[in-house]
This record gives structure tokens, sequence and C-alpha cells, in this order.
């Protein structure tokens, strides 16, 4: 990749069409090293946080989504959260007693496996969809929530390369725009069929214009600035604060004493947050307590 860690959206001047191009390294990379995670899990972690940056790019506000995977197989939780500034953070937990790397995602994720979307908006009430997880992966899951959510035509591609040291990802999405016009099927179908085109070595090798002009140098296509990614997480010392003050201020003191304090520890980056019996105290009744 010339330029990774890099979003692109484009919209094609002639047709109601929306596009986005996603290539990650660095970021894939630093989520993964946070925990020892098997070579299957690594790819649906990568695809899986591919897909959640195309769909943080599509926010018109500030706010973040959390994509998940959720069911009651060896690998029973996985999850992806990403903002409109694209700080992306990952984690994934699982059975080591019934994992096996051989099995599908569909299989590893199990029974009523299926695929949760929630967008968090900044200032206004938060949104939850919900679809089931269709076989053939990640991207025809997502398909189908745009298709049941939006009502939108939309197609993903999403490609993985494994690489113990450096391991990458890419995405591309189109979608259709809202319209009224009967002839824009048509549009959007020749789109798709140009961009199903894409192979993973262009997709992961090649920079992002060169891409662009090798699916679509026929047609006028209108690139937006680029947007950078990283890896970021949003725990800190005040968010466990709030969690804490939601509890019973008793049993977070008999907790201090049984274990001399209450360890908090965020899985995403693996900081880990310490409040002793004072802390409580000072958290509940001190000058800059919280209220309820």
């Amino acid at each position: 990749m010339a330029q990774s860690d890099t979003l692109y959206r484009y919209i094609f001047e002639d047709y109601q069409v929306r596009g986005e191009l996603v290539q990650l390294d660095d970021t894939l990379q630093t989520i993964l090293a946070q925990r020892d995670y098997p070579a299957t899990i690594r790819q649906i972690m990568a695809e899986l946080l591919a897909a959640t940056s195309l769909l943080t790019a599509t926010l018109k506000f500030a706010g973040d989504i959390t994509v998940q995977l959720q069911g009651t197989g060896s690998l029973h939780y996985i999850a992806i959260n990403g903002n409109n500034h694209q700080q992306m953070r990952g984690v994934a937990r699982w059975d080591n007693e019934r994992y096996n790397d051989t099995l599908s995602l569909a299989e590893m994720i199990g029974a009523n496996a299926r695929l949760v979307i929630t967008i968090s908006p900044a200032n206004g009430e938060r949104y939850q969809g919900i679809v089931a997880l269709d076989p053939q992966g990640i991207a025809a899951s997502l398909e189908s929530y745009f298709a049941q959510s939006e009502q939108l035509p939309t197609n993903l591609w999403l490609f993985y390369q494994e690489d113990t040291q450096h391991p990458c990802v890419a995405g591309i999405l189109i979608q259709q725009l809202p319209t009224n016009g009967s002839d824009m099927l048509n549009d959007y179908q020749h789109v798709t069929e140009l961009t199903r085109t894409i192979t993973a070595n262009e997709l992961l090798t090649l920079p992002a214009e060169q891409i662009l002009y090798r699916l679509y140098n026929q047609d006028q296509v209108r690139v937006f600035e680029p947007q950078s990614l990283s890896f970021g997480c949003t725990c800190s010392k005040e968010r466990c604060h709030s969690a804490l003050f939601a509890m019973n201020e008793h049993e977070l003191l008999e907790i201090c004493k049984e274990q001399g304090a209450i360890a908090m520890h965020c899985e995403f980056c693996g900081s880990e947050y310490r409040f002793n019996q004072e802390d409580i105290t000072q958290l509940f009744h001190g000058d800059n307590a919280l209220t309820h």
C-alpha cells in the first residue's frame, strides 16, 4: 500500500452512486497486538475493522459506530468500534476449550449468530440494527443490513492478507444514493460490475488513486480529501468513575478491603485503572463527588 491507514470517499458525477475505499495496516497491527489472537480470529477482526471504517465514514454527525458479531459458539463476541475521526479499536472473546481454527465464521459464532450495529451520536439517541449473520461472511451480512435498515443497494468487498509481522486489510464499498429516478438502478449495476473486477492483490498493494483509475477510468469520478485512520481508545479514569458511581458504595468499599483495590481493565487497549478505599470515598463524598 502506497498510503496505508487511509480512507477515500468518492462520488460519480454522472450517477447517483457513492463509494469508499480503505486500506489499513498499522491500525490493524496495533489492534491485533493487544492479545494473542488465533489466525482465523485475526482475519475476522481485520475484515470487521475495514467494514467498520467504511460504515463510520457514512456518519453525517459526530459520534461512533460499533459493529459486533454475537452468538453462542466458541467465538462468542467480537467487536470493532470507530468514530467520525476514524479512531478505531477492537476486541474479541473466545472459548479456548471449544475453539477450532478450521471452522467457518458461522460455525465459530454458533447458534443465533447475528451482526449488531450500534450508532451512537455525540448528541442524540442511540440506534441499533440487528441482522442474522450471513453464511457468506461479514460483507454479505452488512449488505443485508443496508437493504433492511436503509433500503439502499450497497455492495462491499473485503480482502485480508495474513503476515505475522505486517498483516493488512482493505475494503471497498459502493452505494446507491437516495433517488426517484427510474434509470438509476442501471447506473448502479454498471458501477457494481466495474467494482467487482477488483482483485485482492490490487486492493491490498496499489495506491488508492491507481485503483480508482483502473476501475472507473471511463467515468467521471470526484475523489474527496482522504481521511487518516488510527488506533484510539476512549477509556479514561473519568469513565471508570462514572461506572463505579453507578454501583453501591458499601459493596465497593468491601471489595477494597478484601482485595486492596478495585482494578478496572480495558480490553481494547490494555490500560488498567486502580481505585483504593480512599479513592472510592473521595468519589462519593469528596469536593468533586459525582451526583446521582
